[in-house]
Order: structure tokens, then C-alpha cells, then sequence
């Protein structure tokens, strides 16, 4: 049976409402200074982030009417944004597809959201933007259930930090345990995190390196870093860690994800990183973000027989 919702409570969400798209900005003619509306904007959002698509899967995941996005694609295609492809496992079916010149019209509306929300952010001291982001969760996991297209998540359900003081104790502890219990590794990968973290911590430039801590619900739940390499121009990722708990949600994607963000933005031509055959989701996880295998070298570590793994991407 339907709950009573009573008339403050409609006038507080509209209110909300006027508040927020106001804020970010929605109701100007052109999203971010552009010649395009916001669901233009949502429609090359969803090629260049998600790939060439069908149409029905746009219409069902941004709730749009099949011929006004009809008339959207009309639009772009004559601009030279968007071509059609065939699907690779059915050849009848026609996929949208983002080129290259609409790539490069895309990007600057990118950059330009995100420094919009970069802005919005930088007022807020840490601790508010972390309560910023939790509240935002809080709504996605209210609403989401119902009003979420279905497959796509409505808000992600970790939020990341810049380490801070305890943290590289806590990246090293918790390598130590997760790789004693998953993989039955000893007590000298512990001990070889640390000397990473130490020396990260010892040598830290925020210019060029970075760490990120992920939390859910206030605890840490993951970990990645950007550190400095003797090869000038390449950076090496390190101290990736998911927790159990935290896994299912494309944390380690996203972490990586950042760590190239960062690296392009630092300058960096390359990325460079150190694992074993043994480490198989993080391996599937630098795979897909384009890495490919450089040099491998059977050991013995950690108690255990294991190929050393260097693999390297270009940013």
C-alpha cells in the first residue's frame, strides 16, 4: 500500500529541485557555455563514456522518446558527431557511434564539467565534501531502485580521499592480510609494502604523485597511488588494494582510472606497473585500461613459486 506523502514534504523535494538545477547550472540555453541542451550533452556523455550503442539502449537508459532522440542523432550525424556502425554479433543492428570529431567537440565540454564541479567542491573542507558525497549516495540508493535505468547504478557507493596521516600503516597492514589469506603469501610482502609506502611518504611531490584512500561508509576499502619513476616521462602505479567487501563495484577501474587522470595532467607519457600471474582481477583490470605485458621472470616470493609480471600503458 502506497505511504501518504504529505504536501511539506512534496514542497521540500520541488524545493530542492529549483535549488539544484540552479546550482549546477541546467537551466542555461547551453549546458557549459556550449551550443548544446542538456540531453545533447547526456547523449554524448553516454557514447564517449560507454561506447557505441544502440539507440533503444539510449532511449531506455536516459528516458528519452525514440523520435526526439531520433531528431538529436539526425542533428549530429549532419554535424559529423556521430556515424552509425554495424554490431559485431548481429550485422542488422546499427550502433551509434562517437567519431573522432565528435570526440574532440566532447572533450572541452568534459574539462569544462569537470572544473564546473571542481569548483563547486573546493569551498568544502574535506570532511564536508565527503559528507557532500555521502548524501549524494544516500539519495541514489533511495531512489535508484525505482527511478534508475536498469543495469546502471545511480551513484557509485565509495567515495575517494588523499591519504592522510595512519594511512600508508593501514595500505601495508592490509596487503599483508588480504595476500596472506587470499593467495597464502608471507609475512615479506607485508614487509615490502611498507618499504614502498615508506618511501613514497619519505619522498612524497605532490606534483607528480598522488595516493588516493576509498572509503564506503567511512571505512577503507581500497587504495592506488601515482609515484615518480627514474625514467623521465613515465610514472609507476602502485599499492592497488580492493577489500573483499568492497568488490562488484568497479572500485579498482575507477581507481585506475584517477591514477591516468592524474598522470596526464602531471605530464607523465606512460604508466608503468609490477605484478605477479597470481594477482588475476587486478591483472584483468590493467588489461582493459589498454596495458600490455613488457617483461616477465619466473621467481620465488613470498613463500610462494610466481611469474614477476612488468606491464606498461600509454597515456
Amino acid at each position: 500500500m502506497p505511504v501518504q506523502v504529505s504536501s511539506d514534504r512534496v514542497a521540500a523535494v520541488r524545493a530542492f529541485n529549483r535549488f539544484f538545477t540552479r546550482h549546477i547550472g541546467v537551466l542555461r540555453e547551453g549546458l557549459l557555455h556550449s551550443e548544446f541542451t542538456l540531453t545533447e550533452s547526456r547523449v554524448l556523455d553516454e557514447l564517449a563514456h560507454h561506447g557505441d550503442r544502440p539507440s533503444a539502449a539510449l532511449c531506455r537508459d536516459l528516458g528519452l522518446d525514440r523520435g526526439y532522440l531520433s531528431r538529436i542523432v539526425a542533428k549530429f550525424e549532419n554535424a559529423g558527431l556521430v556515424g552509425k556502425v554495424p554490431c559485431a554479433s548481429d550485422g542488422r543492428t546499427k550502433l551509434l557511434h562517437l567519431t573522432q570529431h565528435g570526440r574532440s567537440v566532447y572533450a572541452p565540454l568534459d574539462q569544462r564539467s569537470r572544473d564546473e564541479v571542481g569548483e563547486m567542491l573546493a569551498p568544502l573542507d574535506e570532511a564536508q565534501q565527503l559528507r557532500l558525497l555521502d548524501a549524494m549516495q544516500t539519495i541514489g540508493e533511495l531512489l535508484g531502485s525505482n527511478a534508475a535505468p536498469s543495469g546502471m547504478k545511480y551513484a557509485q557507493p565509495f567515495v575517494l580521499r588523499a591519504h592522510r596521516a595512519g594511512d600508508m600503516e593501514w595500505i601495508a597492514r592490509r596487503h599483508g592480510e588480504v595476500y596472506a589469506t587470499q593467495h597464502g603469501w608471507d609475512a615479506s610482502f607485508e614487509q615490502l609494502v611498507g618499504h614502498i609506502c615508506a618511501e613514497f611518504a619519505r619522498h612524497f611531490d605532490p606534483a607528480l604523485e598522488h595516493c588516493w584512500i576509498a572509503e564506503m561508509a567511512g571505512q577503507a576499502v581500497g587504495s592506488i597511488a601515482v609515484a615518480r619513476s627514474d625514467e623521465a616521462g613515465v610514472a609507476k602505479l602502485r599499492l592497488l588494494l580492493v577489500e573483499e567487501a568492497a568488490r562488484g563495484h568497479g572500485l579498482g577501474s575507477h581507481l585506475v582510472d584517477e591514477c591516468h587522470r592524474f598522470a596526464r595532467a602531471a605530464g607523465y607519457r606512460k604508466m608503468r606497473l609490477w605484478t605477479t600471474d597470481q594477482q588475476k582481477s587486478a591483472r584483468q583490470i590493467y588489461q582493459g585500461k589498454g596495458y600490455v605485458l613488457v617483461a616477465q621472470q619466473p621467481v620465488h616470493a613470498f613463500g610462494q613459486a610466481m611469474v614477476d609480471e612488468t606491464w606498461e600503458c600509454d597515456l
